[in-house]
């Protein structure tokens, strides 16, 4: 994955960056951990400007969240809640806690979003309820090229000043992304193992 993501980046530049964080996006174990850094590390080579990296990099990182914010809003709340009714104990939610937290993004998921994309694991995963809440486009848009901007920004800022050493980004930010990982497994299945029949809508 490695020489893959440093090879294909040094032969298509801007473009690479922005087709790598694209993918990134809707195929998360591509790592923007190993991505942006390079990218900086590219700029800080003079091979590329950084400015141009943190474009392409937005860009490319909001593009490959449009295809998850579409599939949450073409599947529906209506499908989802029907769906819970089914399988609540695999799903661990039922048609009342769906409803409830729909409400709940309604009122905070400008925040939600632009967090969200600052979040290691959660990057991807946070357009899906946007679209299932029906988030306008306009505000999707804003607040995910809001917080793929600080992230590019950090990681490409870490890459820029570390330059040769810039592998240690990933060093750092891949054990977050790991507990993030193994913590939502986690909660996942005690939910599972603590439900109960009588929980249902």
């Amino acid at each position: 994955m490695f020489e893959f993501i440093t090879e294909f980046m040094q032969k298509s530049g801007y473009l690479g960056v922005f087709a790598l964080m694209a993918l990134e996006n809707i195929f998360p174990p591509i790592p923007s951990e190993l991505i942006m850094p390079f990218a900086g590390f590219v700029a800080a080579r003079g091979d590329l400007n950084v400015i141009g990296v943190l474009v392409a990099g937005t860009a490319g990182s909001v593009a490959g969240a449009l295809p998850w914010y579409y599939a949450g809003r073409v599947y529906g709340k209506e499908r989802l809640e029907a769906f819970a009714d089914k399988h609540a104990r695999w799903m661990t939610v039922t048609h009342g806690d769906i409803e409830h937290a729909m409400a709940a993004f309604e009122k905070h998921g400008k925040k939600v979003v632009l967090l969200g994309r600052l979040i290691p694991a959660i990057r991807t995963l946070i357009s899906v309820p946007a679209g299932l809440a029906k988030m306008s486009m306009g505000q999707f848009l804003l607040f995910s090229t809001i917080g793929s901007l600080i992230w590019t920004g950090i990681l490409t800022g870490a890459g820029y000043a570390l330059e040769s050493q810039y592998e240690r980004v990933a060093q750092y930010v891949d054990p977050v992304s790991k507990a993030v990982l193994i913590g939502l497994l986690g909660w996942y299945l005690y939910r599972v193992v603590t439900f109960k029949s009588g929980d249902k809508a």
